[in-house]
């Protein structure tokens, strides 16, 4: 019930580094309120020059000495001694040893020797220098380095200023909490894979004025997008192909699937508890069931389990996600059946409806979540268990807004639902949402009918009768009437997808044609008297029928390269009603297809 949409994640290598290195360029590293300069192309090294140090004795020193002088930010240096001041960097900061360390508890008074290493740039790195090294040992390793510290305020003026350029693309730029160089950028209705590929050149032009190597993918989901900026294949074919990235529509399960357990947001103990278990891929997670995540590591486990199936709730901004109301409640004892749940959940509903309603709004889909609670069970080696939620999802096939009908569909699965321990809370949540008909029924028309009752109803006979009980038939590309139609799930979203079940009756008539054929379930061998090659008695079921009249031959073959056939049909008219009768010309054997409705 969710429309379409697509995201791209734009994400600048080492982003951190460069504001900071920027800032202290422009003598604003450490300022409290810095200055906003677009773009980014006017910042370039080769376009900055070498500003004198001011001189001890002149007023531009004595006002830097005022810490409530504009000057004075011009005159904030770096740990290391490097200021505006210094000649610029050849070629490109990345290129540079820059690292960016954590003053710590001790502020800028802090032993050198003892500051850790919060961000290196791709030249330290390739040096040796990590990370959460000392700056005593990264200096071992580099004498040449340039320390800076880690300025939050002027990354959150880079960030700014990033977000304010990629707005030249789509209005809908959101940059990544707590990750530094990530943007989430809107990309829905740019016109299919070719406005979306213009799109990704845009982006990336704009990214490229920051760093040369940013990376841009564009995705269903957020997830899926951030992980295809770390790897991933291109439509390019230059030497830029692995920095721009398309994942196709409805492909994010597929393309996480190989990708290592990393490149999805969880918990650094899940991540382990995964790869003890030997699950090392992404895939190898969205494969297990929801019900053993949620048992296991619940609803934080069961976040990330969906977000390893690529349903990535996120959106950019003016993609406003829904805030959905949900009712909880608490049973006031422990209980071993579903009637107290049942109670709860319609007292639920009722709420939940009546709120939607007043927003025009009908439920297309909630879910249900039921509190277990293990130590209260039978067996003692349940004393030490902790309680863990089961959560089911009811889809609807038109959206309801009224209680009635969802409560049929809540007990359908209620019923069902096993219960493995007592239950001591129930939660219920409307997942999505459509807007609210205005169709309304006539107590005095009796054609009208309530679809979400007879939605209802055939969700009672599925629970009761089991899956493959409510059809409906579907048309097939098929010459022989055995093929040309099959049975399959009314609930099922593609049509003609499903297996037909042994022998069923296929209705293959079209609008304003013949009666359709009932098709046995398998033809029946018949023995048939001909006059001059035309059926005129048949023997079926020890009955003698007598053909008043035979329409005929209808000679179909095909199907050589997997069952081939041969037959000639005819079309009878007799006192007991009209058959179908063929002639299979492979075995010369006659056989009843069926009869006309």
């Amino acid at each position: 019930m969710q429309l379409e949409w697509r995201v791209a994640c734009v994400r600048i290598p080492r982003f951190p580094i460069g504001a900071v290195w920027r800032a202290a360029r422009r003598g604003d590293l450490g300022a409290s309120d810095v200055q906003l300069l677009l773009p980014f192309r006017d910042l370039e090294p080769s376009r900055l020059t070498r500003q004198p140090a001011p001189d001890a004795s002149s007023p531009a020193s004595a006002a830097a000495r005022s810490p409530n002088s504009p000057t004075a930010i011009s005159t904030l240096r770096p740990i290391s001694g490097i200021g505006p001041d210094a000649p610029p960097l050849p070629g490109h900061w990345d290129d540079a040893p820059i690292v960016l360390t954590e003053l710590g508890a001790g502020g800028p008074k802090a032993i050198a020797g003892r500051r850790r290493l919060r961000a290196v740039s791709a030249a330290a790195g390739r040096v040796g220098i990590r990370a959460g090294m000392t700056i005593a040992e990264a200096r071992a390793i580099c004498a040449e380095l340039h320390e800076y510290p880690w300025d939050e305020v002027a990354i959150a003026a880079a960030t700014t200023e990033m977000t304010a350029l990629l707005l030249e693309a789509s209005p809908q730029v959101t940059p990544v909490a707590g990750t530094p160089g990530m943007w989430w950028v809107g990309a829905s209705g740019f016109g299919g894979r070719s406005g979306e590929r213009e799109l990704a050149y845009t982006l990336r032009r704009i990214a490229a004025r920051w760093h040369p190597r940013s990376r841009v993918a564009i995705a269903d989901s957020c997830v899926a997008a951030r992980a295809a900026t770390w790897a991933g294949t291109s439509f390019q074919q230059g030497d830029d192909r692995s920095l721009v990235c398309i994942v196709p529509h409805g492909h994010d399960a597929a393309y996480l699937a190989p990708a290592p357990l990393a490149l999805v947001p969880m918990d650094d103990e899940l991540r382990l508890a995964l790869q003890a278990l030997g699950l090392r891929s992404v895939g190898s997670f969205a494969a297990l069931s929801a019900e053993d995540v949620e048992r296991r590591w619940g609803q934080e486990g069961l976040q990330a389990w969906r977000l390893a199936r690529g349903e990535d709730p996120r959106r950019p901004v003016l993609a406003r996600v829904a805030d959905f109301p949900a009712v909880e409640a608490e049973l006031p004892m422990a209980a071993t059946t579903m009637e107290p749940i049942l109670f709860l959940v319609r007292a639920a509903l009722d709420r939940l409806t009546t709120q939607l309603a007043s927003r025009g709004h009908a439920v297309a889909a909630l879910s249900i979540t039921i509190s277990l609670d293990d130590r209260r069970g039978a067996l003692p080696t349940n004393a030490l268990a902790r309680p863990h939620t089961v959560t089911r999802e009811v889809r609807l096939a038109r959206p309801v807004a009224r209680s009635a009908p969802l409560f049929e569909r809540c007990r359908a699965l209620l019923d069902h639902w096993p219960l493995t321990a007592p239950a001591i809370g129930v939660g219920v949540a409307v997942v999505a949402v459509a807007p609210l008909s205005g169709e309304q029924g006539e107590l005095l028309d009796a054609t009208w009918r309530d679809g979400a009752a007879v939605d209802a109803a055939l969700a009672r006979l599925r629970a009761e009768l089991g899956p493959n009980v409510v059809v409906r038939p579907v048309a097939r590309d098929a010459h022989v009437p055995e093929r040309m139609g099959t049975w399959a799930d009314a609930a099922d979203a593609a049509p003609g997808l499903a297996p037909s079940p042994s022998g069923a009756a296929v209705s293959m008539a079209a609008p304003g044609a013949d009666p359709a054929i009932r098709l046995l379930e398998s033809p029946e061998s018949v023995f048939v008297v001909c006059d001059d090659g035309v059926p005129r008695t048949v023997m079926w079921r020890g009955r003698r029928l007598t053909i008043e009249r035979a329409v005929g031959p209808e000679r179909l073959s095909g199907d050589w390269w997997d069952d081939g056939y041969r037959r000639d049909y005819w079309r009878c008219e007799s006192a007991f009603g009209d058959f179908v009768l063929y002639l299979d010309r492979m075995d010369d054997q006659w056989w009843v297809q069926g009869w006309f409705d």
